[in-house]
């Protein structure tokens, strides 16, 4: 049942465009109506992000350009080596019925447009018990919210099992605690009501591994 609703989840945000196509045109208004759950909620770390895939493998579609276009107006479109949207919360451009276009690199790449929660300005500084689960609350605040309130309320039992924090480190790292698993550059972290405390520093300072991503851990 989980399983079944992450993909009707993932599919509600209106993402699920592809396109093998010069170019591909998606409706603003959905990365607007995201990108305000973040403006109204109190995130320090925790965002919602949009990227470009190839819908096989999942990686990137590098993009050739790209713009946001209205009627009367068209501005250049922001975006990183690794196809993230660096999209503005503009009021206006969602009032305008704006349209963002793409330009794949490659265009015989199947790509679709996908959003993923993830921390940003959280680096190795932050790797204590209580940090962590601000960022697990904060994950589990963001996702509630961008559900809504039919699900987040009524029927939360559909909603997926967060289990802590995966966080993806530059190199390999250790951890002594019994709750963080590694593999390889990849840990996951399992969060309860008794990290909220302690700010014991996880990470040695002899460990100069830098954080690259830090995603929600789900239980699919």
């Amino acid at each position: 049942m989980k399983t079944n609703w992450l993909a009707a989840f993932f599919l509600a945000f209106g993402f699920n465009h592809v396109a093998q196509a010069k170019e591909f045109v998606v409706s603003y208004d959905g990365f607007y109506d995201r990108l305000k759950v973040i403006e109204k909620g109190e995130f320090e770390f925790a965002r919602v992000n949009f990227y470009v895939v190839d819908i096989a493998t999942l990686a990137p579609c590098t993009i050739a350009s790209g713009k946001i276009i209205t009627e009367k107006t068209e501005a250049p479109l922001a975006y990183t080596e690794q196809a993230k949207l660096l999209l503005p919360f503009d009021k206006q451009l969602d009032k305008d019925k704006a349209v963002v276009v793409l330009e794949p690199k490659n265009s015989q790449h199947n790509c679709q447009l996908k959003f993923q929660i993830e921390a940003e300005h959280f680096d190795s500084s932050h790797l204590t018990p209580s940090h962590l689960f601000q960022l697990h609350t904060e994950f589990d605040e963001l996702l509630a919210d961008l559900s809504g309130f039919f699900v987040s309320k009524l029927m939360h039992f559909l909603l997926p099992e967060q289990k802590g924090v995966v966080i993806e480190f530059s190199k390999p790292v250790t951890f002594s605690h019994e709750k963080i698993q590694c593999e390889d550059t990849v840990c996951k972290f399992s969060i309860d009501s008794t990290w909220q405390e302690s700010t014991m520093k996880l990470l040695s300072s002899n460990d100069r591994a830098n954080i690259v991503t830090v995603k929600p851990w789900i239980e699919k």
